[in-house]
C-alpha cells in the first residue's frame, strides 16, 4: 500500500506567437487562427477519460492545484479559461484553497486580461519577463519590450490576483555581471511575491543549439549566482527550490507538489503526468505532442510503470531540489520502500558533504546543491 500524495493538475496550451531560439518546451508558433473553442473541448474529453482510465487513484481526490502552461496561455480568453475551469470542476472537485495558475506573456493585449483571469478562477499569474534589457530580449526572441513588462506586472499588483511570479534569466548572450544584476535589482523593484531566477541553458534541438551564442564564462556565472543570491535574500525572498524564491507563504503550491513527488493529472499537447495507486503501483504517462494528432482525439501517448528499482532516483531527483529536508518517513509511505534501501547511497553523500541526516529526515547542503547533478548519480542503476 502507498500512501496517496496531494493531486495537482497540469494542462498544456501549445501555441506561441513565435518560437524563442532558447525555448525546448512542446510549442507551436501560431498561424492564422487558433482553434480555441475546439481545443478546450478536447481538453476537456481527454480529462473525462484519464478520470475513467485511472479511476482506481483518482476516484475520491480532490484537487490541490492546476497549473496552465505552455506555450502562451494567455493568448486565450479570459472566457475560455473560465469555461475550462468550471467544466472541470465538475469532473472533479477542487481542494477549498485551491492555487490556479496561468502562464502570460506580458505582452499589452494579454497583461489587460488579468482582471478577466482572476474572474475566470485564476488565483496566480506566472510572467515570462526573462529580461529588463531590450537588447537582451530581442536576441531572446521575445516579443515584449521592457516597458510593457513593468506595465504587465503593475497591472497584475492592481488585479486582485492571490499572487503572481515572474520568470527572469541570467547567463544570457554577451550579458555582464553589471548587466544580469540590474536585471534582478529592477525585478525586485517590482517586488513580485515570487521570482523564478534561472540560468538560460542551451537545450538540443533549439536556435539556440544550432547557432550557440557566446554565453558567460564559468566564473562570471558563479558571479552571477552569488551577487544574485545576495541581492534577493537581502530583499526578504528565501530561495526554497533550485531556481525559486518567494517572500514567506508565496511559494508555489503546485511545484512545490511536483517537486516532493506529488501526482498530477496531464491534459494537453505533450503534457506529462504521475499518479500513485493504491495497490503499490506508480504510473507516468504523456499526452501525443502535435495539435493535429491531438484535435483528431489522440490524446495518450505513452504510459510506463515506474519499478521499485527506480523509484529511489525519481524521488530524490525530485525531492532534492527543495531545500527543506526530506522525512524519512515520506520517502517510505511514497516508495514503498524501506530507507534502509537507500542506505549505502546516502552514506555516499554523507562523505561527500552532499547532504546532513538525522534521524528522521535528510538534507541537501550548500555543497550538494552545488554538485546536485553528481548527488543524484548516486541513486541511478544501471539497466
Amino acid at each position: 500500500m502507498l500512501k496517496l500524495p496531494p493531486l495537482s493538475l497540469y494542462i498544456h496550451i501549445p501555441w506561441c506567437v513565435q518560437k524563442c531560439p532558447y525555448c525546448d518546451f512542446n510549442s507551436h508558433a501560431q498561424k492564422g487562427e487558433i482553434p480555441e473553442k475546439d481545443y478546450i473541448s478536447h481538453l476537456l474529453q481527454d480529462l473525462q477519460a484519464d478520470l475513467v482510465r485511472f479511476q482506481e487513484s483518482i476516484q475520491g481526490r480532490q484537487l490541490h492545484s492546476i497549473f496552465i502552461g505552455g506555450g502562451t496561455p494567455s493568448l486565450f480568453s479570459a472566457e475560455s479559461i473560465g469555461y475550462l475551469l468550471g467544466e472541470i470542476k465538475k469532473q472533479i472537485s477542487f481542494e477549498k484553497e485551491i492555487e490556479i495558475t496561468l502562464e502570460a506573456n506580458p505582452g499589452t493585449v494579454e497583461a489587460e486580461r488579468f482582471k478577466g483571469y482572476m474572474a475566470a478562477g485564476v488565483t496566480r499569474i506566472s510572467m515570462g519577463i526573462q529580461s529588463f534589457n531590450d537588447d537582451k530580449l530581442q536576441r531572446l526572441g521575445r516579443i515584449h519590450n521592457a516597458e510593457e513588462a513593468k506595465s504587465a506586472v503593475n497591472l497584475a499588483k492592481v488585479s486582485g490576483l492571490q499572487s503572481f511570479n515572474l520568470d527572469l534569466m541570467h547567463g544570457l548572450p554577451h550579458q555582464t555581471l553589471d548587466e544580469a544584476l540590474a536585471d534582478l535589482r529592477q525585478a525586485i523593484e517590482l517586488a513580485p511575491p515570487h521570482l523564478s531566477w534561472y540560468q538560460l541553458t542551451i537545450e538540443p534541438n533549439t536556435m539556440f543549439a544550432y547557432r550557440p551564442p557566446r554565453l558567460p564564462d564559468e566564473e562570471a556565472l558563479w558571479a552571477i549566482f552569488e551577487q544574485g543570491h545576495q541581492l534577493l535574500t537581502e530583499a526578504g525572498y528565501q530561495q526554497y527550490e533550485t531556481s525559486a524564491y518567494a517572500k514567506p507563504g508565496f511559494q508555489c503550491r503546485h511545484n512545490m507538489n511536483y517537486w516532493r513527488f506529488g501526482d498530477y493529472l496531464a491534459i494537453g499537447c505533450g503534457a506529462h503526468g504521475k499518479l500513485t495507486f493504491p495497490n503499490g503501483k506508480i504510473l507516468r504517462f504523456s499526452k501525443t505532442k502535435h495539435p493535429k494528432g491531438y484535435l483528431r482525439g489522440e490524446y495518450l501517448y505513452e504510459e510506463k510503470n515506474v519499478p521499485e528499482i527506480d523509484r529511489p532516483f525519481e524521488f530524490f531527483m525530485n525531492r532534492f531540489r527543495l531545500l527543506e529536508a526530506v522525512p524519512k518517513a515520506e520517502f517510505e509511505a511514497y516508495t514503498g520502500l524501506a530507507p534502509g534501501m537507500v542506505k549505502a547511497q546516502m552514506d555516499l553523500a554523507l562523505q561527500q558533504n552532499y547532504i546532513v541526516e538525522t534521524q528522521t529526515a535528510w538534507q541537501i547542503t550548500e555543497h550538494g546543491k552545488l554538485f546536485l547533478n553528481e548527488l543524484l548519480t548516486l541513486f541511478l542503476t544501471e539497466d
